[in-house]
């Protein structure tokens, strides 16, 4: 069996997820180096994930001849420059959401790739999601006639650091942009325009640092077709992330995942155990289904499921989005080119 020599950029929580799947759960994938600026934190994934070799320097990493591919999760602020040197230096390349903040960053390390050729994969694991990944093949195979709206929930059980909000580019490019990669996934068409409400009902903090916690965003696809983001940075039940798309012929809906499919009844009420706590609980198995489609991509010679333009067009919804927020009106994605 062949397999693909990867180094892992990045020993963060991120990090150590995609360490152990390609660790031991594909069986395809050779993981040779982790490089982290806290050595410390790389050595214990190196240790647990038996990975050779730990460098503090990223550097190292491009310059190891035996490494084919690398995984990027290093903070967003170098995501762009990391996916160009990878790019110059000949390496296949996965990268966590988003490439950047700007499209002009975006769009230079987008030419670094199609310079030289090399792969390059956008982490927006969700796509891989089984429940979501139904919903998307309803649609294809027709089986709810003309999509009509795609309603999408995504819901955090509780805020993030005040830190992390100051350091995230905001809810539309931190959170919501998932939801934006979900609603083009789903529906299969590009949307066109963009109108948010927003305000902070969670935490003043989070507004003091000029940002939003509860969002609305209403979606106009291309081929007429609506949508609605609902956002919340704090749902007090758990990690709420359901979608339904309606059509002509019917609708498809997805609920929550739970740990467990018991339900308690007694003569007052009739419960179950919370929905599962977060993402890394959520979407376990998605993290290995992207990574085993890029290493898949790289070995075979064939597209990534989940290309640079893919990483490029939310985060123009999000700025679109935020635009939206602040002018209090429509706006068209078209309008957002820097």
């Amino acid at each position: 069996m062949k397999r693909l020599n990867v180094g892992i950029i990045g020993a963060g929580r991120i990090g150590k997820v995609h360490a152990e799947n390609l660790a031991f759960r594909i069986p395809q994938a050779n993981p040779l180096v982790i490089a982290d600026v806290n050595q410390q934190a790389a050595a214990a994934v190196a240790d647990s994930c038996r990975i050779p070799a730990v460098v503090a320097d990223y550097h190292e990493v491009l310059e190891n001849a035996e490494v084919e591919a690398v995984v990027i999760c290093s903070p967003t602020d170098t995501h762009a420059r990391i996916v160009g040197e990878a790019a110059r230096a000949g390496k296949h390349i996965f990268c966590e959401k988003p490439i950047d903040h700007s499209l002009e960053k975006i769009d230079q390390a987008l030419v670094e790739v199609a310079r030289a050729g090399v792969k390059l994969q956008v982490g927006f694991n969700r796509r891989f999601d089984a429940n979501f990944r139904r919903v998307r093949q309803a649609v294809v195979n027709g089986e709810i006639g003309e999509p009509h709206f795609v309603h999408i929930i995504s819901r955090d059980p509780s805020p993030p650091p005040i830190s992390y909000v100051k350091v995230s580019g905001g809810i539309f490019l931190d959170m919501t942009i998932h939801d934006f990669d979900m609603a083009r996934y789903l529906i299969g068409k590009e949307v066109e325009e963009v109108y948010t409400c927003g305000a902070v009902r969670v935490d003043p903090e989070i507004g003091k640092a000029g940002d939003l916690d509860t969002v609305l965003i209403v979606l106009k696809f291309e081929d007429g077709t609506l949508g609605t983001i609902d956002n919340s940075r704090k749902a007090v039940y758990g990690y709420d992330q359901r979608v339904e798309v309606f059509g002509s012929q019917g609708a498809i809906r997805t609920e929550n995942n739970y740990p467990n499919a018991a339900v308690i009844s007694g003569a007052e009420r009739i419960h179950r155990d919370l929905p599962l706590n977060f993402f890394m609980d959520r979407y376990t198995e998605s993290f290995v289904t992207e990574m085993q489609a890029f290493i898949n991509a790289v070995l075979e010679d064939k597209p990534t499921p989940v290309c640079g333009e893919d990483g490029r067009i939310p985060v123009v919804m999000g700025l679109a989005a935020r635009k939206s927020y602040d002018q209090n009106r429509p706006v068209r994605l078209a309008e957002i080119t820097a």
